[in-house]
């Protein structure tokens, strides 16, 4: 009977226990593949354990966070990816990048993913008491992949037309995240950096032989996908709009020209029908002043006529009173 009691209080203050606190927890991404050469991240959320204070639940200050490879539970003389109290000292890896915080995220970013990376991770949580600390087991497994397997993938397939649109996906035979590509259209490099390209609107310049390869990466190029887009229609849209342009200029050129014989033709006879009356009124002048001129000429002849006779008159007069 003493036994059956003993129990109970145990199962008792067990679920007293339960009651008065939260397990911790760690939850992972997974599983995850990556390029050799790119930047993986994995996401991970944690949360602490919690204790009832003051009628409230709790989480228990985090004082310590680490990422290790390949270990249970990463402690005592683990090797590890990054350790908050080794940041300090700065004796961690520069390829690993803790993004997360104490509170609740666990993120971490692997810059130039390697061979040695091909392993499992774990996330380990440490408070002020040991009784606090949890490491997640269950662990996320990183799988790296050989960057000679790269490959363009379209939304699409079959020819394109004008005005269509297509998305071009960088991949590889795993799953992987935010990778950092260099995308090429016929051996020339695109601006365009992430592994989706999207391509709106295509025209006939759209043309051509897309590879993709990783940033910063010369040997990781990806088998070509060819993208061929119609030239019919655009080319005779084209042919039609530059006819009807040289058309109109010059049909616009005509009309000047015709324009401009009109208006000179006007101001020519304008010039003629004033200088007519012009003319036959000097003509008509000249011709008052030859009259004229004849006129005067006979009446100086006159006057000098008129003198021989005075002077014959003169010389009758003398001889008579001579004889007289």
């Amino acid at each position: 009977m003493a036994v059956v009691v003993k129990k109970v209080v145990c199962c008792f203050l067990l679920l007293l226990t339960g009651a008065g606190s939260q397990r911790p927890s760690v939850d992972y991404e997974r599983p995850l593949c990556a390029v050799k050469g790119s930047t993986l991240t994995i996401l991970c959320s944690f949360t602490p354990q919690s204790v009832k204070k003051d009628g409230k639940q709790l989480p228990v200050e985090i004082i310590r966070v680490i990422w290790c490879q390949n270990h249970e539970i990463c402690q005592l003389q683990t090797p590890s990816v990054y350790d908050s109290e080794s940041r300090e000292k700065r004796v961690n890896d520069s390829r690993y990048r803790y993004l997360g915080d104490k509170k609740g995220n666990c993120t971490l970013q692997i810059t130039g993913v390697q061979e040695q990376d091909n392993a499992t991770f774990r996330f380990r949580m440490e408070a002020k008491k040991v009784a606090n600390h949890f490491t997640g087991r269950a662990g996320v497994a990183v799988r790296v992949s050989d960057a000679a397997q790269m490959e363009v993938q379209s939304s699409r397939h079959g020819e394109f037309k004008r005005d269509d649109a297509v998305t071009l996906n960088c991949t590889t035979k795993c799953t992987f995240h935010q990778l950092e590509v260099t995308w090429f259209r016929d051996g020339h490099a695109l601006k365009h950096t992430g592994p989706s390209l999207q391509l709106a609107t295509l025209t006939a310049g759209d043309s051509g032989n897309y590879t993709c390869r990783l940033k910063n990466h010369v040997g990781s190029f990806s088998t070509a996908f060819r993208l061929r887009v119609e030239a019919e229609k655009e080319a005779s849209v084209q042919v039609s709009l530059i006819v009807g342009v040289v058309s109109a200029v010059l049909m616009l050129l005509c009309f000047v020209i015709l324009v401009l014989v009109i208006i000179r033709r006007k101001n020519l006879s304008s010039v003629r029908g004033e200088a007519g009356p012009q003319e036959e009124k000097a003509q008509q002048q000249e011709e008052d002043d030859d009259v004229s001129y004849g006129h005067i000429q006979l009446q100086a002849g006159g006057g000098q006529a008129r003198r021989v006779e005075v002077e014959d008159d003169c010389i009758i007069y003398s001889s008579v009173v001579a004889r007289g």
